[in-house]
């Protein structure tokens, strides 16, 4: 392949601090920390490889760049990039797919234990100096529950769906899902309807893309029919959740939530949710399921061979 390659890449931020000088090796590598939209153009002028996370690539933007001929994507979903424009000007678009499977897997059950185990309000407990003055051994103000013969059910049983129930099996969990495009079956779970596993289910994961069959698929009437002290937990993506609605809710009925994503990212200003008055049932963290070391270190390999394999 040509090492003489004008590669650039738009929000290396997203990368935190992962190993790219893989990239040097396919050519001359311009990065930036992060790009605005009104600086795209300016900074892929001359690229022949744009790599980019979240920066939107449009049209008229790939028009103004005669000499680029592949857009890599550092992520599996293709949204930023107008696609058929690309196809019509002949410019290739490559995704990552796979790469952070294990990643959102362990993070599903780290968000889980956390809120099940109340561990923030227990850390807390200790260290605020409430335990040293306790006249017993022990504290359960705050009870939990054991994961084994609950029912979890899952939204969107795809590759990460389906390793998330594994791992939930082994805790002895009963596991039932709904498939958002109806065409999901799967024998060795229970496949059910959507106010089923609402109104049946003791913990919830959603691990399903965002498209118009998911736009605000759980939404105030949705979320009342939760069992009290339910578990919901998004690992997908934001927008399938409605955040006005999970605000108001979470004022009047005991669930305890858990979202790696939002609708608006990074959290706009002044979020609704940011003012719930329990905060202990409500652990956001902001969207770092896909980015373990491992992940993120598959993505680059995958990323350097997709311009190999292009030039």
């Amino acid at each position: 392949m040509s090492t003489n390659l004008n590669i650039v890449i738009l929000d290396e931020s997203t990368f935190g601090d992962s190993d790219l000088s893989s990239f040097e090796k396919l050519g001359t590598v311009t990065t930036y920390p992060s790009t605005a939209p009104n600086e795209t153009l300016t900074r892929i002028a001359n690229s022949n490889v744009i790599i980019t996370n979240k920066v939107v690539i449009s049209k008229e933007m790939m028009e103004s760049t005669p000499s680029l001929k592949l857009i890599c994507i550092a992520a599996t979903g293709m949204n930023n990039v107008d696609l058929d424009a690309a196809k019509e000007l002949n410019i290739e678009v490559k995704n990552v797919a796979g790469y952070s499977t294990d990643s959102v897997i362990q993070h599903t059950f780290s968000m889980l234990f956390y809120l099940v185990d109340s561990s923030g309000y227990y850390d807390n407990y200790v260290k605020e100096g409430s335990w040293q003055k306790s006249p017993i051994f022990t504290h359960v103000e705050k009870p939990f529950f054991e994961v084994k013969n609950k029912k979890w059910g899952i939204i969107g049983l795809g590759e990460i769906g389906r390793g998330v129930a594994a791992v939930a099996s082994a805790f002895g969990a009963d596991i039932q899902y709904f498939s958002t495009s109806g065409k999901n079956d799967n024998s060795d779970f229970t496949k059910v309807s959507f106010s089923t596993l609402l109104e049946t289910s003791d913990i919830i994961t959603i691990h399903a893309p965002l498209n118009p069959q998911t736009k605000d698929l759980i939404s105030q009437s949705e979320l009342l029919q939760l069992k009290d002290g339910a578990i919901l937990l998004n690992l997908g993506r934001g927008g399938i959740v409605n955040e006005d609605s999970l605000a108001r809710v979470m004022e009047i009925k005991n669930i305890l939530v858990g979202l790696d994503v939002l609708e608006v990212e990074p959290m706009k200003p002044n979020h609704p949710l940011m003012s719930i008055t329990n905060k202990e049932n409500l652990y956001i963290t902001p969207h770092i399921a896909w980015s373990s070391k491992e992940a993120r270190k598959k993505l680059i390999a995958s990323i350097v061979n997709n311009i190999r394999t292009s030039f």
